[in-house]
């Protein structure tokens, strides 16, 4: 038996799904112990838009960590702070006409999620947060009350109040709007749905299935949210840094949203960084109202003021990462079209897509055959029922395409079969 399993918790999850020991990374490509190659489509979830120890980002956290660079400075003025400030607002905020406070929160999104909820109800004076079916914000207690997914809610053991759920866009089925239906209960006293502080949104939801909200939707809810004087918090922890195009996933759809959150692949090597930017009318906070010990990681300011200048300042890395998404899109639906009997249907924004296979059994059939092949994959969904694609943003053209070529291939092998027939590569799952 070894260390893992004799002393690390059983609620780790990822080293069930890639059971092999990893020494090593680069770019595109995380390694085993034994020196072999997996494509990495999951990204760190999606906080390694940049590839594993980019060198651009590595060679600046190398510099500061050898002139002894503060580290661990709370929230105190440092230069790295100052830096990572000034070039936000210079690379980011100022082209986009973009006016926000920066709160620095504590290290992970959902450290974001509970500073956000927490100062709407504060600046609102009012309890109730709307958020969605299938919608995925943190483990911890605010932002698990705000996500819908009751495998994660269960294991809260008490009881998530102040929370009430709507229907996100295609929710109730392709063609209906679930907009009439947001209104009526937000602005009928009578719907048992008190009037919220704020609405926390996902344009696109990556853990609920890969779920895309349409523009029109976005826009007709944001107007709902200023008629009835409701806050708009867009969760762009996973979707933002530009995961969807732009760098924020809201960019293209109209939208000026109250609360913009970030983390994830904000600090650009993977190193624990998560903001809330607030406009400026909104920063109600007293000092110390809210804190974090490591809200001052001045290590992964460096990194992310270096990634914003090399890849934010003119739109040529957002011009890649849309030309890349097309290749993407294009190989994902030659599968759909080669294997239509299956039902297999695509969607995503950029360069998050997923594939829906319509059965959890099959997608993780799937995603243990590609991980057997080399390449690493990751499903989601109301019933795992979705591959997920998630390269970094910096993948080259042949190991993007490389990867969606194992997809298939696994594809033709499992189908090959009756869906069932073919057992994990690794044995028996713990």
């Amino acid at each position: 038996m070894s260390i893992f399993e004799r002393k690390e918790s059983n609620v780790r999850s990822y080293s069930r799904a890639y059971p092999v020991m990893f020494n090593k990374a680069k770019g595109d490509f995380i390694y085993d112990e034994d020196g072999r190659a997996y494509i990495d489509f999951l990204a760190g979830a999606g906080s390694l838009n940049y590839g594993h120890n980019n060198p651009v980002l590595k060679k600046k956290a190398l510099e500061y960590l050898s002139g002894d660079g503060l580290i661990m400075g709370l929230d105190m003025m440092t230069h790295a702070k100052r830096d990572f400030l000034e070039t936000m607002e210079e690379c980011l905020l100022r082209p986009r006409k973009m006016n926000y406070k920066v709160q620095f929160t504590g290290p992970t999104g959902t450290n974001a999620v509970e500073a956000a909820l927490k100062l709407a109800r504060k600046v609102k004076q009012r309890t109730n947060i709307v958020s969605f079916t299938n919608g995925f914000h943190g483990n911890t207690g605010g932002s698990l009350a705000a996500t819908a997914n009751t495998f994660f809610r269960g294991g809260m053991g008490t009881p998530l109040p102040n929370v009430s759920f709507m229907p996100y866009d295609g929710f109730l089925g392709d063609g209906e709007d679930t907009l009439p239906y947001i209104r009526k209960y937000l602005s009928n006293g009578h719907s048992g749905v008190d009037t919220p502080a704020a609405v926390l949104l996902e344009t696109v939801q990556g853990e609920g299935g890969v779920n895309v909200a349409g523009k029109a939707w976005l826009q007709g809810l944001q107007a709902i949210c200023r008629e009835l004087d409701i806050l708009l918090i867009i969760d762009d922890i996973q979707v933002g840094c530009g995961r969807t195009g732009r760098f924020f996933s809201f960019e293209e759809m109209g939208l000026s949203p109250d609360i913009v959150l970030l983390s994830k692949s904000l600090s650009g090597l993977g190193l624990p960084l998560a903001v809330a930017l607030l406009k400026p009318e909104l920063d109600e906070w007293l000092p110390g109202e809210h804190n974090g010990t490591f809200r001052g990681n001045s290590l992964a300011f460096v990194t992310a003021a270096t990634a914003l200048r090399h890849y934010w300042k003119d739109g040529a890395f957002s011009d890649e990462i849309q030309a890349k998404a097309e290749v993407l899109i294009g190989l994902l639906d030659g599968i759909c079209e080669r294997n239509s009997e299956l039902g297999i249907t695509r969607r995503g924004r950029g360069l998050i897509q997923g594939l829906d296979f319509g059965t959890g059994e099959l997608s993780a059939q799937l995603k243990r055959a590609c991980f057997k092949r080399g390449l690493i994959v990751e499903n989601c969904g109301h019933d795992d029922e979705v591959i997920k694609f998630l390269p970094p943003l910096t993948v080259s053209l042949d190991n993007l395409s490389q990867g969606v070529a194992i997809v298939e291939e696994c594809l033709e092998e499992i189908t090959a079969e009756p869906v069932g027939a073919v057992p994990s590569p690794f044995g028996a799952m713990e």
